[in-house]
């Protein structure tokens, strides 16, 4: 990948074919962009007046493809004397062709209708609602087998860690699945990617529900999170897509409630769901019937968002229309196979997550956060089922009081867009990552507070109603989501055209914490009792608090050093 202060320019003919006989050359256009250029395409607050220039476009295709390693692997051919393959049938080389920006389409100045951006407020709010359902869907069937635990261990007669697989592999199908799906929309588009990921996860959570032994139970959860995991690297990127610099921050807010929310608010239903004469399967019956009905959405109301596949399909149809078989988009010119594919840009979401050091620290506290959410869904039966002896379905409620916590917080988040749109607007409507962090702070401080809270009354049933530990929630659930969001927007704004990427790899790793956590959490609570046990993680979080400081005083450096992201 080249850096920022690369020249652009276009392939040439040797670059595109090797080795061409002395007869059969084309005189190259100059085309030489500089870096500042690059820089306002990608920081561009009204992103459609950047890209309506065709040769900015033809470079955000080139760095989204990856197609400067492959060119760099024709060049490789040509000097290693690599015969090109010819035409066929004894044909000649045919001609050079004329410049192929004249065949080139773009949008059509800032105001394009065309472009995402500028779509009614109406179209976009669309958009938002079916693939936000899809994301609810899916973080909420991560979570809604949880309640089903003790079922499976009565009826398969394992111990309780064992059923306790089922949520740990299902989320650890989200830590892998991203670094598939979130190139692959980078190259393909938002919507294949996410249609034929939500199809298959429907197909394996009715497989789960209808299979008649253990292992059959676990292998279809994993394909379900693996396949599911989609929307959680796509998802945000089609926001970066829809919304520009003063609005996306709303999206993404939205975007994380779907995702805290649903595992939060899912053990309640599935409680009641399990106890009932409905049992255990209907909460994998459930998921799918959501998951069937995000097919529907996804392929109904969502449309395509990402930018150089629109302009694929305005060229498609003006090529259709004129008969010039010329006329192309940028993200055509990049013709990937499946070995380049997954050589050059399914390995990119993990280069960019331990090469960048932004996107590695923020996704350590991230990972953090997110694995204590997990391990919430253990620790607040071992609590209220197990401690103040509640039925299954009643032992679930006090999530409530997370969920109201994560509500505030979402709020807050939302009022604190005001500050950073203000620094937008002093720094000329170019994004400042930075901006998003100073809510982030009281996060961080209230998050271990709710943390202790819960751990050291919960602990002492006897003696402290069972009200005190429920209301740790409210601190517990501001501090998850005002954490999270500043954190997530901050990826997107410093990584925008590579957001799915760097959120691929944040996703991996969080994941891989939210899968993890729920393995130990039981040992760790009854071994060491829920207070000690508390303590531990609470002081954990109390020494995160920094990290928002962290980022204040050294994010910018940071990013000055990067190749993926940068400062105007």
């Amino acid at each position: 990948m080249p850096s920022d202060t690369d020249n652009y320019s276009t392939l040439s003919s040797k670059e595109q074919h090797g080795s061409l006989p002395e007869s059969f050359t084309a005189e190259e256009p100059p085309t030489t962009y500089q870096p500042e250029a690059i820089k306002v395409a990608r920081t561009n607050s009204r992103a459609s007046q950047a890209e309506s220039d065709p040769m900015l476009d033809r470079e955000l295709s080139r760095r989204l493809t990856n197609a400067d390693s492959v060119a760099t692997d024709v060049r490789k051919q040509e000097e290693s004397g690599e015969p090109i393959p010819p035409m066929g049938n004894g044909k000649p080389y045919p001609p050079p062709l004329p410049d192929s920006a004249l065949y080139t389409v773009s949008y059509d100045g800032p105001d394009d209708p065309l472009h995402p951006h500028n779509w009614a407020l109406r179209r976009k709010v669309i958009a938002v609602l079916s693939i936000g359902f899809h994301t609810f869907s899916v973080a909420f069937g991560s979570a809604l087998f949880s309640s089903a635990i003790p079922y499976l261990d009565a009826q398969f007669h394992v111990a309780s860690v064992v059923s306790t697989l089922g949520v740990s592999l299902y989320v650890l199908g989200f830590a892998s699945g991203p670094i598939l799906w979130a190139p692959l929309s980078e190259l393909y588009g938002r919507k294949p990617v996410l249609v034929i990921s939500i199809i298959i996860t429907t197909c394996f959570h009715f497989g789960a529900a209808a299979a008649k032994d253990f292992q059959t139970i676990m292998l279809c959860r994993f394909f379900a999170g693996f396949f599911g995991a989609a929307p959680l690297a796509v998802v945000p990127a089609s926001f970066a897509d829809l919304f520009g610099n003063e609005t996306r921050g709303y999206a993404v807010a939205c975007f994380s409630m779907a995702v805290f929310v649903g595992p939060m608010l899912a053990p309640i239903a599935g409680g009641f769901i399990s106890s009932s004469y409905l049992g255990w399967r209907w909460t994998e019956y459930i998921i799918g019937i959501m998951s069937a009905a995000s097919i529907g959405f996804d392929l109904i109301f969502y449309e395509e968002t990402h930018h150089p596949i629109i302009l694929v399909e305005k060229a498609r149809t003006i090529k259709r229309r004129t008969g010039i078989w010329g006329i192309h988009a940028p993200h055509d010119e990049f013709q990937l196979s499946i070995r380049e594919i997954a050589e050059k840009n399914i390995t990119r979401p993990l280069v960019m997550l331990f090469t960048e050091p932004v996107i590695l620290l923020v996704t350590i506290y991230n990972a953090f956060i997110y694995g204590i959410l997990y391990l919430f869904l253990t620790a607040y039966p071992i609590v209220f089922a197990e401690g103040y002896g509640f039925a299954s379905g009643v032992a679930e409620l006090p999530y409530i009081a997370l969920i109201i916590g994560m509500l505030f917080g979402g709020i807050y988040i939302i009022h604190m867009e005001k500050f950073y749109l203000k620094m937008l607007k002093e720094n000329g409507g170019k994004p400042v990552p930075e901006a998003r962090l100073p809510g982030m702070i009281f996060g961080a401080v209230a998050f271990p507070i709710g943390l202790l809270w819960f751990t050291w009354t919960g602990n002492y049933h006897e003696h402290i109603h069972w009200i005190v530990p429920t209301l740790s929630g409210l601190f517990s659930g501001f501090g998850l989501i005002v954490i999270f969001i500043p954190s997530l927007n901050y990826i997107v704004d410093s990584y925008l055209i590579f957001a799915a990427s760097a959120l691929a790899g944040n996703t991996f790793l969080r994941s891989g914490f939210g899968a993890a956590f729920p393995m130990f959490a039981s040992f760790m609570f009854h071994g060491m009792g829920t207070n000690w046990a508390g303590l531990l993680i609470g002081l954990f979080a109390a020494a995160l608090i920094p990290v928002p400081l962290f980022f204040l005083k050294y994010g910018k450096r940071l990013r000055e050093r990067s190749k993926y992201a940068f400062v105007l």
